[in-house]
């Protein structure tokens, strides 16, 4: 990673911010964007090497083309879409056409235009490595979260037909799906199915890990590590990996 610079999306907080600095411990440079400036900040702030913090909203064509424009001067090397919204937690017929478009202006769109805008420059360099972040959930059943299912499942879409664009050029597209992550998002979800359910907090958590082989959710930390483990992989293209602590469905 040494001499490369990348930009990883969502990078003020979370997964962004984890990937950010494990792409830094390995030499790289890193820009991070997000939407707010002082997140961005503490995110460069936590980085061990060199960085930098641009505000865009990846959903937003004109916001997208400023980053363009902002980092004209940078050599982008490896992207790392990440930037998403969990979106509501309801039945499909109870999600109006604003939430779901809201959804998936962030998690595809924001995808597509962020490609769209650093891409050209790695084909005509003829090196480059892309990485969307995805989620199992776009592969297996999760009632209630219909919008976010289908925006992941839609970027796994994306990164296949993307890769076989930019494959040829030399530039490595693929995506990881994390399973849950333990953060905030997942906590939101266990207190909403706890009173949904009537149940505890703890048992809506313990009801949702049991799915999983290894009994738990992944980390940040171990999606980062993963996302390293990726760029260090020659001839990976057009993959999608799983990473969730052997979460099936049921």
């Amino acid at each position: 990673m040494r001499g490369r610079t990348a930009l990883v999306t969502g990078g003020g907080n979370g997964l962004g911010r984890a990937i950010a600095v494990a792409l830094s411990q390995a030499g790289a440079r890193v820009v991070v964007t997000g939407r707010n400036r002082d997140t961005l900040e503490e995110t460069v702030a936590a980085l061990p090497g060199p960085g930098r913090a641009a505000v865009c909203d990846v959903a937003d064509p004109g916001s997208v083309a400023a980053l363009a424009g902002e980092l004209a001067g940078e050599e982008i090397s490896v992207l790392v879409n990440n930037a998403g919204v969990a979106g509501p937690v309801k039945p499909l017929v109870e999600v109006s056409p604003e939430e779901w478009d809201e959804v998936f202006a962030v998690n595809v769109r924001g995808v597509y235009l962020v490609c769209r805008a650093f891409l050209p420059a790695m084909v005509a360099r003829g090196a480059g490595d892309v990485i969307n972040i995805a989620s199992v959930s776009g592969k297996r059943p999760l009632p209630r979260r219909t919008p976010y299912c289908a925006s992941k499942m839609a970027v796994i879409g994306l990164t296949a037909t993307l890769a076989a664009e930019a494959g040829p050029s030399g530039v490595a597209v693929n995506s990881l799906s994390p399973g849950p992550v333990e953060g905030p998002r997942m906590t939101r979800n266990f207190r909403l199915e706890a009173e949904r359910t009537g149940v505890s907090y703890d048992e809506a958590e313990r009801a949702f890990t049991s799915r999983a082989a290894l009994g738990r959710m992944v980390t940040e930390a171990e999606v980062a590590a993963a996302v390293l483990a990726m760029l260090r992989m020659p001839g990976l293209c057009a993959a999608d990996i799983d990473l969730s602590a052997g979460m099936v469905a049921r």
